[in-house]
């Protein structure tokens, strides 16, 4: 594509702040689903061991879309159509949840959930389309700008959860089929914006001078050689330890705090907390992530991962400021490990490489979280929530072991990566 710098620069900029829309608009309906995941399917089981199974599902489609989605953009070499597809597929998922609800129907309600996760993959992938769009010192600005879009579903998603409810019984529904309805309407949005909006494509107008290893002109490496990198292995452990501690103690909090008492709406302020967290502060993080070096940002957030899990595990059992507090602080350790560790990852492939290795590091970092998700319930249906905490923080041993090995230290000892 022929264009003047100037235009190409005004170009990439709307395509970078139409992705950072989609992002805002998707995770408003997909967050505000996966808050009542836990207490729909707790009511349709009656038991609590059951009750990470929606959420589960939900990060295994995320898994499975990430690698289907990001192949169809490989072949297609159009990032527009994958992730249209992954909103599209992500609002038939939500009508099957909603039917799921009415019928009382599990697994209707993991079908439909899983279908939900695709587009969280179009969330999530959405950061990788925007830094490829920048050179290699503001990867991280731009992924963690990207990621701030999910603050508006942060704030907005869960909220909604008492109103869609109420619109639910209004229209003859149960209850809870009303937060299924939220992403038909703002996932649906979301496949519009980028169907419509994405033109050119970003795959057409990335920047190729952001290589910073390798040729465009090498044959591409096999996934075993890329994964052997010490910078893409750490990327990838931090990823998904950080999702796993995540996802382990935030799938069970609503179901913690409705089983003491508490409405939809002090969950959804709780969770809110915790969403705001995690997606508010990505400006900073990136900031940060591009002066100091991917491996300082992913400490500071493991360590505040760790006492987040702590928190959350000595919270008194009517929740309280200290379990906000803690939420909160799960969100944004998260946040500064997500953003840092996707930088790294991004920062250390040649942009032929990229599109590859994307789909199976965001499939991996789901895959895991679905099983601590599933694993979640088994945990507090045997031992209680507070023991959820304190697994969380033992896990954070696991990258640090990677980052701090003396190899792997030295290998990606370098600001930016």
């Amino acid at each position: 594509m022929s264009l003047s710098p100037s235009r190409l620069a005004t170009i990439r900029k709307r395509t970078i702040w139409t992705l950072v829309a989609g992002v805002a608009i998707g995770s408003t309906g997909h967050i505000a689903a996966v808050t009542v995941g836990t207490i729909v399917a707790a009511e349709i089981t009656g038991t609590a061991a059951l009750a990470g199974l929606p959420a589960a599902s939900v990060v295994l489609g995320s898994a499975i879309g990430s690698v289907l989605l990001a192949l169809l953009m490989a072949r297609t070499e159009r990032r527009r159509v994958g992730l249209s597809a992954g909103y599209v597929i992500s609002v038939c998922g939500a009508i099957v949840a909603a039917a799921a609800v009415v019928t009382v129907s599990l697994p209707l309600l993991v079908l439909g959930t899983l279908m939900i996760g695709f587009g969280n993959s179009s969330n999530q992938l959405s950061r990788y389309a925007a830094a490829d769009l920048v050179p290699l010192g503001r990867r991280a600005s731009t992924i963690g700008l990207v990621v701030w879009g999910a603050t508006v579903g942060a704030v907005v998603g869960p909220n909604l959860v008492a109103f869609s409810g109420e619109v639910a019984l209004n229209l003859g529904l149960p209850e809870l089929a009303g937060p299924y309805l939220v992403p038909i309407l703002f996932v649906g949005a979301a496949a519009i914006l980028s169907f419509a909006m994405l033109r050119p494509d970003p795959f057409e107008i990335a920047d190729h001078s952001a290589i910073d290893s390798g040729d465009a002109e090498d044959p591409a490496p096999r996934l075993a050689d890329l994964l052997r990198r010490p910078a893409v292995l750490a990327a990838i452990v931090a990823l998904v330890t950080g999702q796993v501690v995540m996802v382990l103690i935030m799938t069970m909090t609503p179901l913690h705090m409705t089983s003491h008492g508490h409405g939809l709406a002090a969950v959804g302020l709780v969770i809110s907390g915790h969403t705001f967290g995690m997606f508010a502060l990505s400006p900073l993080s990136g900031r940060l992530t591009d002066r100091y070096g991917s491996p300082i940002v992913i400490t500071a957030g493991l360590i505040i991962l760790a006492l987040s899990s702590v928190m959350a595990a000595v919270a008194p059992a009517d929740g309280g400021v200290l379990l906000f507090i803690a939420l909160f602080l799960l969100g944004y350790g998260w946040n500064l490990g997500f953003v840092a560790g996707s930088a790294m990852l991004a920062g250390n492939l040649a942009i032929a490489e990229r599109t590859r290795l994307q789909g199976f590091a965001d499939a991996f970092i789901w895959s895991s979280a679905a099983a601590a998700s599933l694993s979640s319930g088994i945990v507090v249906d045997w031992a209680g929530y507070a023991t959820l905490g304190l697994i969380g923080a033992g896990l954070i041993a696991i990258p640090a072991i990677v980052l701090f090995g003396t190899r792997t230290a030295r290998a990606i000892a370098v600001p930016g990566q």
